[in-house]
């Protein structure tokens, strides 16, 4: 195969994958389980056919799936935000990417062993990371995906970096629960994600999924999903031990998510729920973002090298690179049946 295909898939025993050279994103997949049922749990946003889809920026092109994220998260305006936010909240840089260069641009195939598929990424001359490369092997006696992620640097730095798996959900609400297991803490946004599409408190914490502080008072079950309402909202989870899982019991599966703990402290939760109604959204985009980071809330590199409100509690928002050590972590995404 040449250089340009923009797709290769894999085929094994227990499922099939499909790989785009855009963000490295993996989707779709489908899994066999042992009880000879197929389910593709990856989330493909529907409008990567329709037209205008190829002036969007390079992330929202074809959204779909998973892939890594160097650095992650994005600048936002500190207007409105508590003040112990607003003081460590700076503004973009100018060559900064939503999620980083490697969500934004075509990656390069690379030669790779039998039944895997590896890429890599170089980043501009100015940036401190020099290039990325990303290997996904299904597992042969499984219905399981084992990624392998690889972060070169030019000089020492500081990054925030996360990796950004999404989901599909059913239609019905409630449907599907999202399981994390016990946790230390966990934060609502500071700020609204999307105004006029909130849900829970501001600047709040929790300890129970199922009870998070709601904007109108009380508190939502924010594990019980797709949710009833409109929303696009953010929560951040301390603590996890490495895994998290999605039970769709509309479909009958499973579908979990295993991480290594001490390059990703952080599990953000990405509520999309009809919130967005601007185009390509269109208040008509249902997915959820599991997504294990190094990071506080995805506010870009300025915040997360910061004194931030999550530093100061302890929880590192960003990770030490070195040139004489390259950056390597695994994790794997898994389904069976309920």
């Amino acid at each position: 195969m040449k250089d340009g295909d923009d797709y290769r898939g894999l085929g094994w025993a227990h499922g099939a994958l499909t790989v785009q050279r855009l963000g490295a994103m993996l989707a779709p997949v489908t899994f066999l389980l042992a009880d000879g049922r197929q389910v593709s749990p990856m989330h493909i946003a529907p409008w990567s056919h329709e037209p205008g889809a190829a002036a969007l920026p390079g992330i929202l092109r074809k959204l779909r799936g998973e892939w890594p994220c160097v650095p992650f998260g994005y600048s936002v305006s500190a207007d409105g935000w508590p003040e112990t936010w607003a003081r460590v909240m700076g503004p973009p840089q100018p060559d900064e990417e939503v999620h980083g260069h490697a969500s934004n641009h075509d990656w390069t195939w690379r030669d790779s062993g039998k039944g895997s598929l590896s890429l890599s990424l170089a980043y501009p001359q100015g940036s401190p990371v020099e290039c990325v490369e990303r290997t996904i092997v299904p597992d042969p006696s499984a219905p399981a995906i084992d990624i392998e992620f690889k972060v070169l640097v030019r000089r020492p730095c500081r990054l925030p970096i996360g990796l950004h798996p999404v989901f599909r959900l059913p239609l019905e609400t409630g449907a599907a629960t999202l399981e994390l297991g016990r946790f230390d803490q966990g934060r609502t946004y500071p700020h609204d994600v999307e105004p006029g599409a909130e849900l829970f408190a501001r600047d709040r914490s929790f300890t129970e999924l199922t009870s998070v502080p709601a904007r109108p008072g009380g508190v939502a079950d924010a594990s019980r999903l797709p949710l009833a309402a409109d929303t696009e909202e953010l929560l951040q989870i301390e603590g996890l031990d490495g895994t998290a899982a999605l039970a769709n019991h509309a479909d009958g599966y499973r579908v979990k998510l295993s991480w290594r703990k001490e390059h990703f402290p952080s599990l953000l939760l990405w509520y999309s729920n009809r919130g967005r109604k601007a185009a390509p959204w269109n208040g008509r985009h249902v997915a959820i973002g599991i997504e294990p980071v190094c990071s506080p809330f995805g506010l870009g590199p300025a915040t997360a090298l910061a004194d931030n409100p999550i530093t100061q509690s302890g929880i590192a928002t960003a990770l030490e690179f070195s040139p004489e050590t390259p950056f390597v972590t695994r994790y794997r995404i898994e389904a069976s049946a309920l």
